[in-house]
């Protein structure tokens, strides 16, 4: 049986965006997908969640095609995601309501399957980013200080 591990992270989304509320989430895929995301050809760069009907489907997350099987499908296309209904109702509402948005934070593996972490999320500005990277370099020197 496979170890649990984290296949990818979404650094970006990590750097622009603060996380206000996380869970995580099934996804339907097909069988060449699943190899290509253990084997680590899937990015998440620019990748989003919207809901459809109730569901919600991740959009634009690149899973690296398997040469040998000839199909049609784009590696870029959506992909359902499997959630609960009442975590969908609860992330959809906090969604509309303070025009907030629902992104991919990593794909893992849990009990031999894929899973991905979800987060609810609100864009950080470029004064927040410079707050961020400021309060981090402080933190950095303060430690310094205290080792020596």
């Amino acid at each position: 049986m496979e170890k649990d591990r984290i296949i990818i992270k979404n650094k970006k989304a990590l750097r622009d965006f603060e996380i206000i509320d996380k869970t995580e989430a099934g996804i339907v895929l097909k069988g060449y997908e699943a190899k290509s995301i253990r084997n680590g050809k899937v990015s998440l760069d620019g990748s989003f969640i919207k809901e459809q009907n109730g569901e919600f489907f991740i959009n634009k997350m690149f899973v690296a095609q398997n040469p040998s099987v000839h199909s049609g499908d784009s590696e870029k296309r959506k992909r359902k995601l499997l959630m609960h209904k009442n975590e969908i109702i609860k992330f959809s509402t906090k969604e509309k309501e303070k025009g907030l948005t629902i992104i991919p934070l990593d794909i893992h593996t849990a009990n031999n399957k894929i899973k991905v972490t979800i987060a609810l999320a609100k864009h950080r500005s470029l004064y927040g980013n410079r707050r961020k990277i400021e309060e981090k370099r402080l933190k950095e020197e303060t430690r310094n200080i205290r080792r020596s």
